[in-house]
């Protein structure tokens, strides 16, 4: 049976849903994976970011190609740029997101969700950890003498919420220094936030050109594929509440 479309208007890039009756689709699933050395954890973030900021600079990744894709776009988490795009036959894509810190700008990124799965990792550097939030628990992948840590995880008010509305915000940390892998089902609430001034996310849509078709988009967009749970983005304060010293 055909899955039903999530968004109201497919080409709106800033489509906003009410939070208050959103009911998620699945739980995101969290795999810690490495921790490293101060030094190597560094290196792979900065040479991953350096990827996006070069993009930034370039007159073909900041332009429409053939295909009318843009590589090189700017999300609330940060700079982002499309390494691999889909084509005939392939419907995925993979993106690298270079993270702004929430405290240079004194916003965090609104929770929300996307039209199809999300497979995404995670990589901290050091004096860095990234906040990631759902409506929903985590499930913690964890198998003994494998997993080398448990993730911090606890539970907050949503902030910026109509006073009639009380949900449940759960929270995920990524620690310094490490890799961590999340699974995200098509129309589950998820956001990232990073304290810290080396954060990158390695992510893979697998199903990026299927939603084009599925929610009846006139193009290709990388937004497009986006739905807000928050019309504004809240301050800093709302993601840095009750955070352990990324420091440690």
């Amino acid at each position: 049976m055909p899955q039903p479309r999530i968004k109201h208007t497919a080409d709106d890039e800033n489509e906003v849903h009410d939070v208050g009756g959103f009911v998620d689709a699945g739980r995101c699933v969290v795999t810690p994976v490495v921790r490293f050395p101060a030094a190597v954890a560094l290196a792979v973030v900065q040479a991953f970011a350096g990827i996006v900021q070069r993009a930034k600079t370039s007159p073909v990744a900041t332009a429409a190609d053939a295909d009318g894709v843009v590589r090189s776009q700017t999300f609330e988490e940060g700079d982002v740029y499309m390494i691999e795009k889909p084509f005939d036959g392939y419907v995925a894509d993979r993106y690298l997101m270079d993270f702004y810190d929430v405290t240079d700008r004194d916003i965090c990124s609104r929770m929300h969700l996307h039209t199809g799965l999300r497979f995404v990792r995670m990589m901290t550097g050091p004096d860095t950890l990234i906040r990631v939030g759902s409506l929903s628990p985590f499930e913690v992948t964890h198998v003994e003498g494998v997993t080398p840590f448990r993730p911090e995880v606890f539970a907050d008010d949503l902030p910026d919420t109509p006073p009639e509305v009380h949900r449940i915000r759960h929270n995920l940390i990524v620690p310094p220094c490490s890799f961590v892998d999340m699974q995200i089902p098509r129309g589950t609430s998820h956001q990232f936030n990073a304290v810290g001034p080396h954060a990158v996310i390695d992510s893979v849509h697998p199903e990026e050109s299927i939603e084009v078709f599925r929610e009846r988009m006139s193009g290709y967009r990388m937004m497009a594929q986006t739905v807000f749970l928050a019309d504004t983005l809240p301050p800093a304060a709302s993601c840095l509440a009750t955070l352990p010293d990324p420091g440690r």
